[in-house]
């Protein structure tokens, strides 16, 4: 097997999770949550911290470049193609860090999400994240904004031997919550992450952020323009 094929979800595995025979009169007993551009929208707070180093130094950034590492982990990409090979790429990565740092501290919760944790809460459904970061990262930007403990499980990166496209993610999630993919819906907002969760058997709520909308999602079982538009009424109905 290739290491391509390693990594990512197989034909069939997307094929089965998608066989709307398998979908009929399925049950909602938990939820699992990506988090960046998601749940807090770093996503947003990382191109713009990336566009204002790239505005300071006098160049214009190529939006397509970021957009290649969105979604996933471990890939190498040169995000400064639009400089010089004589420039410091440490120094441009240093700034930009500090600058992608600062942003995505100052980012909110995105609309309908905290509603919708909570709700969930109230009627006993047991709620995961599942994530390509870190979880310095996502637990740190979780608890800054008084969201850690609505999660039963937090599963990120350091978790798994393969990140999103690949299921093990949402198959860990999906242990620690002691639930069958059947019965748990995910969201994502993002190509590699709607194609792990799907993999993993899950019903995919598609919701993107503006970095990812204008991308094609199509093994998401519906996709949304908000969390706003989402609740629990809905989704026992997917």
């Amino acid at each position: 097997m290739t290491d391509t094929a390693t990594r990512n979800p197989t034909r069939v595995q997307l094929a089965c999770a998608m066989n709307p025979a398998h979908r009929a009169a399925m049950p909602l007993r938990g939820l699992i949550f990506d988090f960046d551009g998601l749940i807090v929208d770093t996503e947003t707070a990382t191109a713009d911290a990336w566009h204002q180093v790239h505005a300071e130094d006098g160049f214009v950034a190529d939006p397509a470049v970021l957009h290649s590492v969105v979604g996933h982990v471990g890939i190498e990409v040169d995000i400064w193609t639009a400089y010089p090979e004589s420039y410091d790429r440490g120094s441009l990565s240093a700034r930009f860090l500090r600058y992608t740092r600062q942003r995505c501290l100052e980012a909110p919760v995105l609309p309908g999400v905290t509603e919708l944790l909570d709700t969930a809460r109230a009627a006993g459904l047991p709620l995961a994240v599942a994530s390509n970061s870190t979880h310095r990262h996502v637990e740190g930007h979780l608890a800054a904004r008084g969201l850690l403990d609505r999660f039963l499980a937090v599963v990120c990166r350091e978790d798994v031997e393969r990140g999103k496209p690949a299921p093990d993610l949402y198959l860990a999630a999906l242990e620690r919550l002691g639930l069958e993919a059947a019965d748990v819906v995910a969201f994502e907002d993002s190509v590699p992450g709607h194609q792990a969760a799907a993999a993993a058997g899950l019903r995919v709520i598609v919701v993107p952020n503006p970095s990812t909308r204008g991308d094609v999602f199509p093994f998401a079982t519906r996709r949304m323009e908000s969390m706003r538009e989402v609740n629990l009424a809905f989704l026992t109905k997917l």
